[in-house]
């Protein structure tokens, strides 16, 4: 995708802002905790510099008891916090995934198309995920790395001020190299998600043509297309995670720098009485501590590049329009139930897809669309459901004009079967309902209208369905889309290549059974063969987006040469007319 990516913020702000006080609850608990951590390493100089070399026993168990019991405030305190955050953060998590996929089913065709459904997919997967590590990650270091860091260094300073300006000399030099690292981590894990979804997108496509491949014997090909495309998201994973990586060998360095020269100085200022052991070995403690924090705030900006790249992925699809907008066109008085009045479109808003196509269908009328590949048939069936708008002209449902009607009314009205539909993991009955509470009765109806008898001899209704239908031949499996589609009577059945998988005789029953149950149903059938729409009220013959023919069968093969000529060939090859 070309579209800039804009720059999170309050939509994601939005699903955090609802936790702030239990979040700021579970920031003051960890606050307590990790304070109360920071008095250890002093408390242990106490006992060192004070009761150890005066053999002050009670006084030595007092304050180690009192080590103890503060070590057991802190476990407590930032086991707390820390099962706290991981509760908000699934919480929250579950609000943006659950918004997130209702987004994803609204949107229309056109932005499903721009985004990429492995894309879609991405971001619901890996993106939310990376999006409630950070959210977690922060709650439990935000405030940790910052205390233990600050909180460390005033310590120190109190207790050793000579020494602490090492400190002071280190932490601007790995503030610069924090800096220029994290400043390219949203760019680099930015492109490193996108990598993913072409990755994803290989093996949807693998998947889905499983059996090609197995049948083509192109199962090589296929796993060196999906290698290079694993091994392009592999390169850009790593190198956005070393770019990250480098401020942990850096610090690691520096670090180990100042330890040394706290060391030498430390034991040189001990030798000569400006310092105790005991302060020294707290001094030590603090500079673990430091360092310690120093790492976790490496972390927190590995985190925060990573959740801000996926977060602004998230709130991509989440800024972008839903439906289609609604307009408001006056209804017209017309007799068609079904009108394209002069459409033209196009995908790319370049070369015509469609142009010019006109047409009127009264209510219960059937509508028969022919052609050959590419020639726009599917199109004008997704334009009539307003998957699309189109880009001159209007398409009228009842004198009301497609972009004037609620989504909700709209996909209601129509029951449709497509050539390549899907079926659940579940039972026939189950696919046929779709979860829509049908009565049994049109359920029955339906399966006996679609020739799907035979496939509920023995089992009946609760027929185990594999995922995808893969226990079903294609001929069963489009008659159950077709049951669907014909389970909630709908006002207009669409049927695009939907019967391409069924023997002639079959066919014919199915359009003879429709017409004779579904009679007030105005009927749009899409197929390549003629047997399929001859007995349409109207049929129109498409050739290159526009239409060459348009009548009844017999107008047709005395004025449409596109559609004599189909007629001649099918006929060559001895199709049965019904």
């Amino acid at each position: 995708m070309n579209k800039k990516i804009k720059p999170t913020s309050n939509t994601m702000w939005s699903y955090i802002s609802p936790k702030k006080w239990e979040i700021s609850l579970g920031l003051i608990v960890k606050l307590i905790g990790t304070v109360v951590e920071l008095l250890l390493p002093w408390m242990l100089s106490v006992i060192l510099d004070e009761f150890v070399p005066r053999g002050d026993l009670p006084n030595i168990w007092l304050w180690g008891g009192l080590m103890v019991l503060t070590s057991l405030v802190a476990l407590v305190a930032n086991v707390f916090a820390n099962r706290y955050a991981t509760r908000i953060s699934r919480d929250i998590t579950i609000r943006v995934r659950g918004d997130l996929f209702r987004k994803v089913t609204s949107l229309p065709q056109s932005a499903v198309d721009r985004f990429t459904v492995p894309s879609l997919i991405s971001r619901l997967t890996s993106d939310t995920y990376n999006f409630h590590s950070m959210v977690d990650r922060m709650q439990r270091l935000g405030v940790r790395a910052p205390i233990l860091l600050t909180g460390g260094l005033v310590v120190t300073t109190l207790m050793e001020p000579t020494l602490t300006l090492i400190f002071v000399g280190i932490i601007p030099i790995l503030a610069l190299v924090i800096w220029l690292v994290s400043s390219n981590g949203v760019r680099l894990f930015g492109v490193s998600q996108q990598k993913l979804d072409h990755t994803l997108k290989r093996s949807q496509e693998s998947m889905n043509g499983i059996r090609v491949i197995r049948a083509l014997s192109r199962g090589e090909y296929e796993k060196e297309r999906f290698d290079i495309a694993n091994r392009d998201y592999i390169a850009s994973e790593k190198k956005a995670t070393l770019v990250m990586n480098i401020s942990s060998p850096v610090m690691n360095l520096l670090l180990n720098i100042g330890l040394a020269l706290v060391i030498l100085i430390g034991a040189y200022r001990v030798n000569e009485g400006l310092t105790s052991v005991g302060t020294m070995i707290a001094f030590l403690s603090y500079f673990t501590i430091i360092l310690n924090s120093l790492m976790m705030v490496s972390r927190i900006f590995m985190m925060l590049s990573k959740g801000t790249a996926s977060a602004n992925r998230i709130q991509e699809v989440l800024d972008s329009e839903d439906d289609l907008p609604l307009l408001d066109i006056p209804t017209v008085e017309e007799e068609g139930y079904i009108t394209f009045d002069k459409v033209t479109f196009s995908y790319n808003k370049g070369v015509n897809n469609l142009e010019d196509i006109s047409f009127s269908l009264p209510k219960g009328q059937t509508l028969g669309i022919i052609g050959g590949t590419g020639s726009g048939k599917s199109t004008i069936v997704k334009l009539l459901m307003r998957y699309y708008d189109v880009d001159e002209g209007s398409i009228r449902i009842g004198g009301r004009d497609v972009r004037s009607i609620d989504p909700h009314a709209l996909y209601s009205t129509f029951g449709v079967a497509m050539q390549n539909d899907f079926l659940f993991s579940g039972s026939v009955g189950e696919n046929v309902d779709f979860l829509r509470d049908i009565p049994s009765e049109d359920i029955a109806r339906a399966v006996e209208t679609s020739q799907s008898s035979s496939i509920i001899e023995g089992e009946g209704y609760d027929r185990p369905v594999a995922g995808r239908g893969q226990n079903l031949s294609g001929g069963q499996k489009q008659r159950l889309y077709i049951a669907r589609a014909l389970a909630n009577t709908p006002d207009i059945l669409i049927l695009d290549d939907s019967s391409s998988a069924l023997d002639y005789a079959t066919d014919l029953k199915l359009r003879t059974h429709i017409n004779k149950n579904y009679a007030d149903c105005t009927k749009i059938i899409v197929s390549q063969r003629i047997a399929s729409v001859q007995n349409s009220d109207l049929i129109i013959v498409l050739r290159d987006g526009k239409i060459s023919g348009i009548g009844t069968h017999e107008q047709l093969l005395n004025s449409c040469e596109d559609y004599t000529q189909i007629a001649q060939v099918q006929l060559e090859g001895g199709e049965i007319y019904g």
